[in-house]
């Protein structure tokens, strides 16, 4: 009776590891809450000026990571040098593994101090002293964008800032919208960063929603780059003409079918973005984090 009592135990417990990873066969070997993130511009209004109250708010609704931004050109976090802010995020119970940076192109004579090509080294610094695991290329300004040469440019530097971030123990990650889909003589301008970038020293964030955006299949480029994909940026896509951001699971966006390739892609984080709220962004990251822990993982 013992052993019939044991096989059963083995059985049982063998099914419902089966059922979990047929459930959730994408999600990376830790904590999966941990992969659920939040890009604090979503928030950006309210979080200049209460980022401590900001914080707990995300880390009420559910989030247990955040992705930060605005260093670039202020060289701090929020206000807050590297110290103080890795104390208030612990406080909150969150980690940041990843933070948005600038290339630092300025046409007109001015210098964006905390990008690739101005005071990178002490950015890497101040990264690693808040723990990030990821530092990211976020957005070009249209003065920083032009035809397949300058992304040739674009690609040298992200493969110089990789190296920095390298011997700091972080992963250099470019980030997408859609003007990097258009083409010139044929040829994606993406196509460059991707084929004119060292593939350990740099990787990619994938915008989602913009992806969409500009036509293009997210797993397509999984295909096409497996393992370069560590980060993504889930955001939807509204189902009026003007392809509006919209909350997670309100859209068009197969999430679903993209995340059954996330091994594929190497998907590491990913984080929650929703440019533009119809009203409180509070509400608008709730109800996306409830169709994800839902619907995905």
């Amino acid at each position: 009776m013992k052993n019939m009592t044991t096989r059963r135990s083995f059985i049982k417990t063998s099914a419902a590891l089966s059922a979990g990873a047929f459930l959730a066969p994408h999600l990376p070997n830790f904590k999966k809450n941990d992969v659920i993130g939040v890009q604090l511009y979503t928030v950006r209004d309210v979080i200049q000026k209460d980022l401590a109250g900001t914080l707990a708010k995300v880390a009420a609704i559910g989030f247990k990571s955040v992705e930060n931004a605005t260093y670039t050109g202020s060289q701090n976090f929020y206000g807050l040098d590297a110290k103080a802010y890795a104390k208030l995020l612990k406080e909150n119970g969150l980690i940041n593994p990843s933070g948005h940076y600038r290339w630092g192109l300025d046409e007109k004579g001015g210098v964006l101090k905390g990008s690739m090509l101005h005071e990178w080294d002490k950015a890497v610094d101040d990264a690693a002293s808040v723990g990030l695991k990821y530092m990211v290329c976020a957005w070009l300004s249209p003065d920083e964008r032009g035809g397949l040469d300058q992304y040739k440019k674009l690609a040298d530097a992200c493969n110089k800032a990789g190296e920095t971030c390298k011997k700091a123990g972080i992963q250099f990650c470019y980030h997408n919208h859609d003007f990097e889909f258009e083409k010139e003589d044929g040829k994606y301008k993406w196509d460059v960063l991707v084929n004119d970038t060292d593939k350990d020293l740099v990787k990619f964030e994938l915008d989602l929603y913009w992806v969409a955006k500009a036509g293009l299949d997210a797993v397509t480029l999984f295909e096409q780059s497996p393992g370069r994909y560590p980060l993504l940026h889930v955001k939807d896509m509204d189902k009026t003409e003007k392809k509006s951001f919209t909350e997670v699971g309100n859209g068009v966006i197969d999430f679903k079918r993209i995340f059954k390739h996330a091994d594929k892609a190497g998907m590491k984080y990913f984080f929650v973005e929703q440019d533009i709220c119809p009203g409180s962004p509070f509400d608008s990251i709730t109800q996306s984090i409830t169709y994800i822990k839902k619907n995905i993982v």
